[in-house]
């Protein structure tokens, strides 16, 4: 009851906010020209602003009990002012209230001032600023306010609502200013058409801002999953309000190229435009109405990459990482796109050389048909019901380290030890295994596809269940170990020196505690410090270790931390030498799984190590930049002397530091 009487009172002040804007943009252009003095549309347009900014004040109201009592779990306080004014002093969306609460008194009182003052351009333009200033304050509570890059988000949500205001608000002056076609004379006929022409030339740039600053708000709710378009509820409402929003542009496009211009006609064509114009209009007013239901809903919807596809209902997916290498595919794809053009170049050709029924509909629907399906059909996939689930289990070194384990333990005689497909049972086998290593399968199919196949097995048994021999952490383990493998592989082209620019190698996050006291994870190092991860064996280790602990000063002087991780257990009396005197942190808790995770990360291009066991490097070095990349990578017995020259090492730091962001950080979970 509560979540509905908010979504009510959240409608109610959206909606004459936008009234109120666009009323008085509408107004504004009609005064600058000349139109409005002296008509009755005009009079009962600001008629209706006082009522307007009172459902404003009112809406707020109302928003502010609903969602006290949301947020304080207590339904009763939606009519509790002692628990209204806690939430105003102590929440930050109090805050952002109580400023729209004044903003929307000043437009109130702008309001009063309008409706009994002479018509002036410069008044509506006033008042209609005014209008706007509690919805971009609105827009500070909404979800694009807690993205990241917020202010960027903000402005576009911010932007979309203003041009929606100017349309959605200018509508009903639009109605009203059609139905004086009916009685008045030819010259208000005439008239009339200038004014809608107006603000047809008007309609289409505020249009266009609508669509864009639209799509970015959408794709930035909806992320690179486009799934939770038909998944889940916010990408229906997204459909839903889509849809709508094409039939009123189809409207619109009727208003201004037919109806409009007719006014200026003869004086039955006039009368016939009129009357198409006036039923039309109210239409798209109902729509529009309807639109912006769909749209206050929208916006309280949990956003489709926060909203959980625990079930896909549908067989299949689109995918074209999975299917654009088969050239088949590639080939289907760009025949059905071609049938798609033609199939529109025939419908405006058909408008314009005004062709006949089959020229300009049937034949232009058949291709379209047939290119959709064409296009479409090839990038299909199988599906399964927890294809979009998300993971659980973050993607960090315990969990990549059990998930070694489990590989190990029960995967190795099929798949291989390193997951290449050729373990010793593979060529038994009536289906030969996949290469998980080389081959780029963890990125063309999505992490509930394995996690599927994990717990219900594949190929009619050929690869076993482990539904019930693993836990559900454990699958997603084993998953997590898969996705880092092939990671490792593909950081072969990793050397000493950094890419400039080019971050792309998103590493998994580790917690540690280290000799001196001091622990954390790599998270903690975002924003802040590159990272040189050190993982070394001992004795082996020895002099490199000293290298580093003379040049440690400068390191961390370039705004680096020096991280030593041992890969293998230490007798208490050889890491106590070790650490003797040490400058910067080595790892005593948390060891074992960084090395176990961060060894995948072995490979180079001169030593590619893709079969047996795989040989493990006694000592290897990582150069991880502020943001969470893995930019450059030292190992010994593959790059040479590499690092031992601290001049190339501080080379690579410095290089680092004078980067921007380039990427977001990487996420916590593999996809």
């Amino acid at each position: 009851m509560i979540e509905a009487a908010g979504a009510l009172f959240r409608c109610l002040q959206l909606a004459s906010s936008m009234l109120l804007i666009g009323g008085c943009v509408f107004l504004a252009i009609a005064e600058q020209k000349g139109f409005a003095p002296g008509h009755t549309w005009a009079i009962r347009l600001k008629q209706t602003f006082p009522w307007l900014a009172g459902t404003l004040l009112l809406g707020l109201f109302g928003l502010l009990a609903t969602t006290t009592a949301q947020a304080t779990g207590v339904p009763e306080n939606a009519w509790n002012p002692q628990a209204w004014l806690d939430f105003l002093q102590k929440t930050r969306i109090g805050l952002i209230w109580t400023l729209r609460a004044i903003s929307s008194l000043i437009v109130l009182v702008i309001v009063l001032y309008v409706r009994i003052s002479p018509p002036a351009h410069w008044r509506y333009v006033i008042c209609a600023s005014a209008a706007a200033l509690p919805v971009v304050l609105g827009s500070l509570a909404s979800h694009s306010a807690a993205e990241e890059q917020a202010v960027l988000a903000t402005v576009a949500y911010a932007l979309h609502l203003i041009t929606a205001s100017v349309w959605f608000g200018g509508l009903p002056g639009v109605i009203l200013v059609a139905f004086t076609t009916t009685t008045e004379s030819t010259d208000d006929r005439t008239q009339a058409g200038k004014m809608l022409n107006r603000f047809s030339a008007l309609a289409l740039p505020t249009m266009i801002a609508i669509v864009v600053s639209g799509l970015v708000v959408a794709n930035r709710m909806i992320d690179t999953n486009y799934a939770g378009l038909v998944a889940t509820t916010y990408g229906w409402l997204l459909m839903a309000k889509l849809t709508l929003l094409a039939i009123i542009l189809v409207i619109a496009s009727r208003a201004k190229s037919v109806w409009v211009p007719s006014l200026k006609q003869s004086p039955d064509t006039a009368a016939v435009g009129g009357r198409k114009l006036r039923t039309w209009v109210r239409i798209e007013f109902v729509l529009a109405t309807i639109l912006v239901i769909v749209a206050t809903l929208l916006a309280s919807a949990v956003p489709a990459k926060h909203d959980i596809i625990d079930n896909w209902p549908y067989p299949f997916r689109f995918s074209i990482d999975a299917t654009w290498g088969d050239w088949l595919v590639r080939v289907i794809v760009l025949a059905g796109l071609v049938l798609l053009i033609i199939a529109g170049t025939m419908i405006l050709l058909g408008r314009k050389k005004q062709w006949g029924t089959s020229g300009r509909i049937t034949v232009p629907t058949i291709l379209g048909i047939l290119g959709l399906g064409a296009t479409l059909y090839p990038l299909s996939v199988q599906s399964y019901p927890e294809t979009y689930r998300k993971t659980p289990v973050p993607f960090d070194s315990i969990s990549i380290a059990n998930g070694v384990e489990l590989f190990t333990a029960n995967c190795i005689p099929c798949h291989g030890p390193q997951a290449k497909g050729n373990g010793v049972l593979a060529k038994t086998l009536p289906k030969q295994p996949v290469d998980l290593l080389t081959e780029p399968h963890t990125a063309m199919h999505t992490a509930g596809d394995f996690f599927h196949w994990l717990t219900y097995g594949r190929f009619n048994g050929i690869m076993p269940a482990f539904g019930e021999k693993f836990s559900e952490e454990e699958r997603w383990d084993l998953l997590n170990f898969l996705h880092a493998n092939s990671r490792g592989y593909q950081s072969r082209i990793i050397t000493p020196r950094i890419l400039p620019e080019q971050p792309f190698m998103a590493t998994p996050n580790f917690s540690y505690t280290a000799h001196d006291g001091s622990s954390g994870t790599l998270k903690d190092f975002r924003g802040k410090q590159d990272l040189l991860l050190v993982l070394f064996s001992w004795p082996e280790s020895r002099v490199r270790l000293d290298q580093l602990r003379a040049a440690a000063t400068m390191i961390t002087g370039m705004n680096t931390t020096i991280l030593a991780v041992p890969m293998t257990d230490l007798p208490p009396n050889e890491l106590a030498a070790i650490v003797r005197d040490m400058p910067f942190p080595v790892v005593t808790q948390g060891a074992r799984e960084i090395s176990s995770s961060y060894a995948l990360f072995r490979r180079t291009l001169s030593i590619p190590d893709l079969f047996g066991e795989g040989t493990r490097p006694k000592h290897l070095e990582f150069l991880i930049d502020r943001f969470g990349y893995l930019r450059a990578r030292w190992i010994p017995n593959g790059d040479g002397s590499g690092w031992t020259d601290t001049t190339l090492l501080t080379q690579q730091i410095t290089q680092l530091n004078q980067e921007r962001e380039i990427l977001p950080p990487p996420g916590d979970h593999v996809h």
